[in-house]
């Protein structure tokens, strides 16, 4: 049974005229006869008695019609939602982002996605970076933007860079070590450490500040929420170690961590080889054309140099 035979049948069923219902199709009488036989010889009987301008419905025709009928109705709503979906009228994309990066951060993407693409339905996943990659490569989430320091690339998955920031120490104003430029790992010996239970460098930033002199400190509160963090900070409760970007608090002051350094580079991640919705592609331009901290994707502007070297200038050509 074919698609074109239930179209066929349907407009002869509401026509009882072969000649207009194969004007209503758009294709000769002949053909439109021909597919009706071959569906009568498929479902085992007539589905039409033809009775010179007399042709009307059988038994057969008439039990069978509501079924076809919703064949066809499926058939047309499949086809549409297809088409939106390629066409990005309406189509849902899951977008799994790190909990520790800011949702300023994201504003210029969503609202770039939301401009160019307004079909895409945008949910965004709020999750540890080694529960985004656990869901990305099971298939729950399309694609994912975090990081995990100090973990070698897994070969499975293609990373696109967004932005690059150092991490910090964070203070109150009245903490002593907001009176310093630089802060190294020897400096917070004895303090009082307020932890961030998903922070990127969590069980591995420890282990190289005691390399560098760190001899050791109290963990006196932690928390999954950097918000709740950064009150206990301005409270002059502790110090807290974090990016500047998420440190948004009036009451807390950044200083940059130094021998060693500690930096994250934030990607936006998905799984090789695996075929993508026409939304994700979206997604990746509007990503690459994003403003990330102020400055545009790592991955825009390597692409951006990797261009000028392939085709200079004319004057710097000769």
């Amino acid at each position: 049974m074919e698609m074109h035979q239930i179209r066929y049948f349907l407009a002869v069923c509401e026509e009882l005229n072969f000649t207009r219902a194969a004007d209503r199709c758009n294709v000769a009488q002949p053909s439109l006869t021909r597919a009706i036989k071959l569906l009568e010889e498929e479902l085992g009987g007539q589905l039409f008695h033809r009775e010179r301008a007399n042709t009307h419905l059988s038994e057969l025709g008439r039990m069978v019609k509501p079924h076809l009928e919703e064949v066809y109705t499926h058939s047309l709503e499949a086809k549409r939602q297809a088409l939106d979906f390629t066409k990005l009228k309406k189509t849902s994309l899951r977008l799994g982002v790190m909990c520790t990066i800011q949702p300023d951060e994201l504003i210029d993407l969503v609202s770039g996605l939301q401009s160019r693409h307004p079909g895409i339905e945008l949910e965004v996943v709020d999750a540890s970076a080694a529960q985004l990659e656990d869901r990305l490569l099971s298939g729950d989430l399309e694609v994912a933007i975090y990081c995990i320091p100090g973990q070698e690339p897994d070969e499975r998955l293609h990373y696109m860079p967004l932005f690059r920031e150092q991490f910090m120490i964070v203070v109150s104003p009245n903490h002593p070590l907001a009176q310093r430029n630089t802060i190294r790992p020897s400096d917070l010996t004895g303090d009082r450490y307020l932890n961030r239970v998903n922070c990127e460098f969590f069980c591995y930033a420890g282990a190289l500040w005691r390399e560098h002199g760190f001899e050791g400190c109290a963990t006196v509160y932690r928390s999954e929420r950097d918000d709740w963090i950064l009150a206990m900070i301005a409270a002059g409760l502790g110090f807290g170690f974090m990016t500047q970007s998420c440190a948004k608090h009036p009451m807390v002051v950044c200083r940059p961590m130094v021998d060693p350094e500690f930096w994250r580079e934030v990607n936006l991640v998905t799984v090789r080889g695996r075929p993508h919705s026409p939304a994700v592609g979206a997604l990746v331009k509007e990503a690459m054309r994003a403003r990330w901290l102020g400055q545009p994707a790592i991955a825009a502007k390597a692409e951006k140099e990797r261009v000028a070297l392939e085709h200079p200038p004319l004057e710097l050509a000769q």
